[in-house]
């Protein structure tokens, strides 16, 4: 079987790697990735302390235990992110009132802050990460993970 001629001088990636749609996704998701933690690196937070945060925010206020079933972080994961955020002073964390063995969060003012900051970062990741788009395909495509994950994941259905 002959190989295709080199177009370029640049290294190319194989054709058929390329159509491989969860390849595609998985680059660009890494990418998207990297580019988010080094924004939130910023901060002094990860991603799972942005996602907590906004879950306060949306949300409201809610016990470590329901937060941690919310995102889907482990308790002990969720501990981490904690004694992440408390320092912070991005949450406030204090017992239960209802039930004194469980801790009941909230997101600070400060806490509100950097979550606006970040998602305002967030949407410059994206652009900077789908510059090849225009804003209609950036919608669709938008559109489209959020139904594929949807469909893979039943909280992330609306």
């Amino acid at each position: 079987m002959p190989y295709p001629a080199l177009v370029s001088d640049e290294p190319q990636l194989p054709p058929s790697l390329l159509g491989i749609t969860a390849f595609l996704v998985s680059k660009v998701g890494i990418a998207g990735r990297r580019r988010m933690g080094d924004r939130l690196r910023g901060h002094g937070i990860g991603l799972w302390d942005l996602a907590v945060l906004a879950a306060l925010r949306d949300f409201g206020p809610a016990s470590q235990r329901d937060l941690g079933a919310r995102l889907g972080i482990d308790p002990s994961d969720l501990v981490a992110v904690m004694d992440t955020l408390v320092p912070l002073g991005l949450v406030e964390r204090e017992r239960d009132p209802r039930d004194r063995r469980r801790y009941r969060v909230a997101v600070s003012s400060q806490g509100l802050a950097t979550l606006e900051t970040a998602l305002r970062e967030a949407g410059e990741v994206r652009d900077d990460l789908l510059a090849a788009l225009d804003e209609d395909e950036r919608a669709t495509l938008h559109a489209l993970l959020r139904k594929a994950y949807a469909g893979l994941e039943p909280r992330a259905r609306a």
